[in-house]
């Protein structure tokens, strides 16, 4: 009998791509458009692993849950695990595995779409003209051929996004804890300091993970060390900005636009369709309100390739595990 899958948050692009990856595992998968929760693990009774995504709860409440339907797997979609209790998953033995990867390409992609958005004023362009307006006033942009970018952390996204901006004519500066200088060298960049990055820069592009050291880079006093009018890109955790700090740069014209996929609250939001609703978070409402500000719904990931990526790794993660093999991208209770 072919081992069930619970699969929770089900959207119609997880259920194609999955099926059609699936066709070569043979996988009995159950689809579950609710979230899982404590309540909801019920549903997983007998499964041999859940399948969950960034918005799922996975809190000891619910891994205790899932321990009591017999439940052995948590397997994530997703690189993110923060909404998994490690340490409650080890008291229950409960394994976890994730998605480390799945294309840096589609992040790194649609951080230069925010780019070239804010710049060119291509959202704005594009309601005027279906209302019938043609007029340039407020429209302008500037040349990114010769302008300063700078990025903070230099990981695999970051490294196709600096590619990209280089062939766009960009000197690019990063900022990295430990830099390549080989890779530096090879792309045409340099390292500088935090200061001196923020000082200099036009563009600046967040590629960071998200710890204790790196929650909230974005602040006032980083904002206030930062070049007046710079555009900021967030295309990797929420959590890396103050969003009051950014609002109020935003006021204060400190910063000129700014490209968010990511928001620290997103969890109620993202992902889901909200528009016949009031949305009651100030703080995401008054983002929203700026016309030099672009929030899109964690979508930089979105890509055929990058959903393919991620439907074979998680059916192979749960493969790996049935078989007894080593899980090599299992997350243990260090947070690795």
């Amino acid at each position: 009998m072919a081992t069930r899958i619970a699969f929770y948050g089900a959207q119609p692009y997880d259920r194609e791509s999955f099926d059609r990856v699936n066709e070569a595992y043979g996988f009995d998968i159950s689809y579950y458009k609710g979230h899982l929760t404590a309540e909801s693990a019920v549903l997983a009774k007998g499964a041999g692993a859940v399948c969950i995504f960034v918005n799922d709860t996975a809190d000891a409440a619910t891994i205790r849950a899932l321990k009591e339907q017999g439940v052995p797997l948590i397997a994530l979609r997703c690189a993110g695990f923060n909404n998994v209790d490690l340490e409650a998953a080890r008291r229950e033995g409960i394994r976890v595995v994730r998605v480390p990867a799945y294309s840096p390409h589609a992040v790194a992609e649609h951080a230069v779409a925010l780019m070239l958005s804010l710049n060119r004023k291509i959202h704005r362009a594009y309601w005027r003209t279906r209302d019938g307006n043609f007029a340039l006033h407020g429209l302008m942009g500037f040349d990114m051929y010769g302008k300063t970018a700078g990025i903070i952390g230099t990981g695999k996204i970051a490294r196709i996004l600096i590619h990209i901006l280089r062939g766009f004519g960009m000197e690019v500066v990063g900022y990295d804890p430990f830099p390549d200088e080989a890779f530096a060298s090879e792309a045409g960049m340099r390292y500088v300091s935090l200061d001196e990055l923020y000082r200099r820069s036009d563009i600046i592009s967040l590629h960071c993970p998200l710890t204790e050291q790196t929650r909230y880079l974005i602040d006032d006093r980083a904002i206030g060390r930062m070049k007046p009018g710079v555009m900021l890109i967030n295309t990797g955790r929420g959590g890396l900005i103050d969003t009051q700090a950014l609002i109020e740069g935003l006021k204060q014209k400190r910063i000129g636009a700014a490209g968010l996929d990511v928001y620290e609250e997103e969890g109620d939001y993202f992902y889901e369709d909200k528009s016949d609703k009031i949305i009651d978070d100030d703080v995401l409402a008054r983002l929203l309100s700026f016309n030099n500000v672009i929030v899109t719904s964690h979508q930089g990931f979105f890509t055929e390739e990058a959903l393919a990526n991620i439907a074979h790794t998680t059916l192979s993660n749960i493969r790996d595990f049935e078989a007894g093999a080593r899980l090599a991208n299992e997350v243990t209770g260090d947070g690795r």
